[in-house]
């Protein structure tokens, strides 16, 4: 039977092969063609009209109405914080929290984020699932590290050193003195513990060293909560209505 088989493969693979009996196949001749594919190259008419469809029923998910936005959110709008990214750190911890509630019993104490990784404003108006997609346009999902207080002060350091407003949940304050130096560090109204353990919502991009945030690599735990960062903003963005954030006094200077 493996002797059949073997022969009924080769007999496929090689058409040139017409017996039965064992033979050792050979390369006879290999060729190619480069063919360039860019803005010459002409549309298939056929393939186009298969696509109609589907590409209407695409742009209507993507651009029916889930919020509206009373005014232009956008992250070149403050120093220490910026609307936009106030708006994406407070989203993450509402949507990604019960979800780490539910797999382990604890509570999110904050989020953070990167200001790169925010590549759109939210213009004034409707707010679609495409302006989830034009804001944060990367597969990326929400992972929530354990962190002890000395990683957060490193965290803290990171985010005064790097002088761009990484949007940070309303959880923390970060004060500082007049000459840009830290004053003070609160997480939920606390002074933070250098012992204690937090636990912190960004993106697995950070977790991986992105931005150089090299602090992450200190985790004492991680957890994947299979939840993109986009999701949660479509998530959000349907049972709220009417966006709103301001820049705060969550990073602010005396």
């Amino acid at each position: 039977m493996n002797l059949k088989i073997q022969h009924f493969v080769i007999f496929i693979t090689f058409l040139g092969l017409l017996s039965c009996k064992e033979e050792t196949a050979r390369l006879v001749r290999m060729s190619a063609e480069q063919m360039v594919i860019d803005s010459t190259a002409g549309e298939v008419d056929s393939v186009k009209k298969l696509l109609i469809p589907y590409t209407q029923r695409i742009n209507i998910v993507l651009d029916s109405t889930l919020a509206y936005a009373p005014k232009t959110f956008d992250k070149a709008n403050g120093r220490y914080n910026t609307d936009i990214g106030n708006l994406m750190a407070d989203l993450i911890v509402l949507q990604a929290g019960p979800i780490f509630k539910s797999r382990t019993g604890k509570d999110l104490d904050f989020a953070l984020l990167n200001y790169g990784g925010i590549r759109s404003q939210i213009s004034k108006g409707k707010v679609s699932a495409r302006t989830a997609y034009e804001v944060m346009p990367f597969e990326n999902t929400i992972i929530v590290v354990e962190l002890n207080g000395k990683s957060v002060m490193k965290m803290v350091d990171y985010l005064l050193e790097a002088e761009q407003p990484h949007p940070i949940s309303k959880e923390v304050q970060i004060v500082l003195k007049s000459d840009g130096s830290l004053h003070e560090i609160r997480l939920s109204g606390k002074p933070l513990v250098m012992d204690q353990r937090y636990y912190v919502a960004t993106s697995d991009y950070l977790v991986n060293g992105g931005d150089s945030m090299l602090f992450f690599k200190e985790a004492l735990g991680t957890t994947n909560t299979d939840y993109l960062i986009r999701n949660a903003m479509i998530d959000y963005f349907k049972k709220a209505d009417t966006l709103w954030a301001v820049i705060d006094n969550r990073v602010y200077s005396l």
